[in-house]
């Protein structure tokens, strides 16, 4: 049956797709294989790490505003690599960037929880019970961060591995191979991950709306002090790295500042009343 397209439109075959009785373009279906396994770990970790509570408010007027400040982020980034010469080789620098991406994915992965339980224990206990049964997305988005990562670090030590499976023969040489092979799919899954679960916050939108705001301007402003520690990559202006440095904290904290008054002011949602407090 067809099914029903955007602006009314009806269509039953997909667009590009090979019609009744004309043959398919191998070439075609190859290359959509290709990018399909290469896209794999990124589809599956933005599987993982979006949000998937049905009721949850998802405004897209924050999500737009969010995508916004995240491109002049970038940008300004990209402007600061192209007006200033490096001060390390480039792939230092690559590798201090990844680095402080995976160690504020590590902060927040330690802060999440601690935050969520906070906010568990301060709920009323008719909330906090409602709380808990949505526990299952932050749960599985914080394991599998912390699962790929400890696989990937076993991946990435041919001594243990050669410990652990030398005296294993041929069952040992095979999944010695396996972790070769499985390591292309977890290094991009693991990158993604670590994007992934600081947008999102670790998925503490599915216990409560008002969790990802509170949590975001932590997360970057231990980014921001990490880069602070390590010193600009590029040879700057003191003033020019300062102001870099200050516009993600500050950005963040006011996105999540308003956040929470949209959140007051167009859904009628508080922090006191996520917590079953009345308000003052």
């Amino acid at each position: 049956m067809a099914r029903q397209g955007g602006y009314g439109q009806r269509t039953g075959v997909r667009p590009g797709a090979a019609g009744p009785g004309v043959p398919s373009d191998g070439a075609g279906d190859r290359r959509h294989g290709c990018v399909t396994v290469l896209a794999a770990p990124f589809v599956l970790a933005a599987r993982v790490h979006r949000p998937g509570r049905a009721d949850r408010l998802a405004d897209p007027v924050v999500r737009g505003v969010a995508l916004a400040r995240t491109g002049v982020g970038l940008a300004a980034t990209a402007w600061l690599f192209y007006a200033f010469t490096l001060r390390e080789e480039a792939k230092a620098v690559v590798d201090d960037r990844l680095t402080d991406l995976l160690i504020s994915a590590a902060v927040l992965a330690v802060v999440g929880p601690l935050a969520v339980a906070a906010f568990l224990a301060a709920a009323r206990p008719p909330l906090r019970a409602r709380y808990r049964r949505r526990l299952g997305g932050p749960l599985t988005a914080w394991g599998c961060l912390i699962a790929t990562a400890g696989l990937q670090w076993f991946a990435l030590r041919p001594d243990l591995r050669n410990t652990l499976f030398t005296g294993a023969g041929d069952t040992g040489f095979l999944l010695g191979l396996l972790f070769q092979l499985g390591s292309l799919f977890l290094l991009p899954f693991l990158l993604a991950s670590s994007v992934l679960c600081v947008h999102h916050a670790f998925r503490t939108a599915d216990v409560h709306e008002v969790l990802p705001p509170l949590l975001s301007p932590v997360v970057v402003l231990v980014m921001s002090v990490l880069q602070a520690v390590d010193g600009p990559p590029v040879n700057a202006p003191q003033a020019v790295w300062f102001a870099f440095l200050a516009g993600a904290p500050l950005s963040v904290t006011a996105l999540s500042a308003w956040e929470l008054r949209r959140l007051r002011t167009r859904y009628g949602t508080t922090v006191r009343g996520a917590l079953g407090r009345r308000p003052r």
